[in-house]
């Protein structure tokens, strides 16, 4: 990233051309959608990784079930706080995505069946061929959904008008 990259994501709030005016914006929603995206695959990364540690030892488990708790909250967060405040927005204002919208919350109802399945394998210590078998499910459906959701929605995020506090929308990451 070079320095300019960096100056321009500290400045806030961000100008957007609406026409004639400059409106300034409180928040860029396809910035945070992105910077979200992202932690969520560390964290995910960071959950394989304590697996991949291989081992047995009981603060191997103590540090997988945090981190598969954690990761597994975090998702769950992200994807309410779209349903609940983004995707209506999105709505109101861009009917034509409304087809989009509900594929979306189709996958978000996916992943989190997923996610009880890791977490129930989590919580009765489930063999670490198990848990691996449950991450990469989560971790493939996770990826294709970001994407999709990234090649739809982040043109519309750069013009969405929303003044709602971050992690209500985009969950606590």
């Amino acid at each position: 990233m070079t320095e300019g990259e960096k100056n321009h994501l500290d400045e806030t709030p961000e100008t957007v051309e609406t026409g004639l005016l400059e409106t300034p914006r409180l928040v860029a929603w396809s910035r945070e959608l992105r910077g979200v995206h992202d932690r969520l695959r560390e964290a995910l990364r960071v959950t394989r990784a304590a697996l991949d540690d291989g081992e047995p030892a009981e603060p191997a488990a103590r540090d997988l079930l945090l981190f598969c708790h954690g990761f597994c909250t975090a998702l769950t967060g992200h994807h309410e706080g779209e349903d609940r405040e983004l995707f209506p927005a999105i709505a109101a204002a861009h009917p034509e995505l409304v087809g989009t919208l509900r594929n979306l919350r189709q996958d978000h109802s996916m992943i989190a069946h997923l996610l009880s399945g890791l977490t129930a394998a989590v919580d009765r210590a489930a063999p670490p061929d198990e848990l691996e078998r449950h991450l990469e499910g989560v971790a493939a459906i996770m990826e294709s959904h970001f994407r999709y959701e990234e090649r739809m929605l982040l043109t519309v995020l750069d013009t969405l008008a929303l003044d709602a506090d971050v992690r209500e929308v985009l969950g606590p990451l």
